[in-house]
């Protein structure tokens, strides 16, 4: 689908709710929508508020009382219209996979233990099925065919195990203090982060040092202020580290269970280079997720 096309949401056609969460005011949505004039084909979209403006003085529109008692107030409120400040930021899919709508739908979680030889014997073959189509995209933003103009930082061709940053789709480009950006390497052959070895500490370090060079030259953030960390399951096999601002909190991609903080990842990669693929891993599963049923049985083996 072309940026035009993804962004016309005029013939989407809505047939469900899929999810939605109050605490981060998202919405996702299930329907369908034409590609190129032809048959409606599945299309997911997530609409989450963006961040409140700046205020200064007057900044309701007009308000209507709730409650109040003693010293406590509670009003509804409306904001001035304004074309520099949207309502919501829109995310779409499509055309979605199966997978995409079970990835997004309301879903149980469950912790699992995986030890190496439940990652040999379950995980590994899980990842290894994966079509390369399923990356494709993250292989345009590689070669320059997508996303060419957003990279903050690309290594240098001669590079062993290079990377690149570039803000991550989940910002807004505009509001720093939920700076959302993403380090992606540049070979295929690390996919998660069951493949760091200590030859991939230099990498690393580097995606930190860069990181950190960024958001202090382009946003005035100090290295204290940024919260890198990589997760695990991921949501696509092709290494990558999320850079988020420091005082961003209360993402669901942030929980224990998920996130592995770089800093953490590289001094066990620095005690035992190999530390990673011994390691017992625990981490949580949404029922929807292929891997959770084998992962789920596999529990009564430990």
């Amino acid at each position: 689908m072309t940026s035009s096309e993804a962004y016309n949401l005029r013939d989407f056609v809505f047939e469900k709710i899929l999810n939605e969460d109050p605490l981060l005011h998202t919405v996702t949505l299930l329907g369908t929508q034409k590609i190129n004039g032809s048959e409606n084909v599945p299309a997911i979209i997530r609409i989450e508020k963006t961040a409140l403006p700046v205020f200064t003085d007057g900044f309701v529109e007009r308000s209507e009382l709730i409650e109040s008692t003693d010293i406590y107030t509670w009003l509804f409120g409306w904001l001035p219209k304004s074309d520099d400040n949207p309502d919501v930021k829109i995310n779409v899919i499509c055309p979605a996979t199966e997978t995409h709508i079970r990835k997004y739908s309301a879903q149980k979680f469950h912790i699992v233990r995986e030890t190496p030889a439940l990652y040999e014997r379950i995980v590994k073959p899980y990842i290894d099925a994966f079509p390369a189509s399923r990356t494709q995209w993250v292989e345009d933003i590689i070669a320059g065919r997508s996303e060419a103009s957003k990279v903050l930082f690309r290594s240098p061709p001669d590079t062993s195990n290079g990377f690149l940053i570039l803000p991550d789709m989940k910002w807004d480009l505009v509001t720093v203090n939920s700076l959302y950006l993403v380090a992606i390497s540049l070979t295929s052959e690390v996919r998660s982060l069951r493949d760091l070895t200590s030859g991939h500490v230099p990498m690393l370090k580097s995606i930190k040092g860069e990181a950190e060079r960024i958001a202090g030259a382009k946003w005035g953030l100090k290295a204290t202020e940024l919260r890198l960390f990589v997760h695990y399951q991921p949501s696509y096999y092709h290494f990558h580290v999320h850079i988020v601002n420091s005082n961003y909190t209360g993402l669901q991609g942030m929980s224990t269970g998920q996130a592995h903080m770089l800093d953490d990842l590289i001094s066990l990669l620095e005690l035992d280079g190999a530390l990673l693929q011994k390691m017992t891993l625990a981490y949580a599963l949404g029922e929807n997720h292929a891997l959770c049923t084998p992962m789920l049985e596999a529990q009564i083996t430990l």
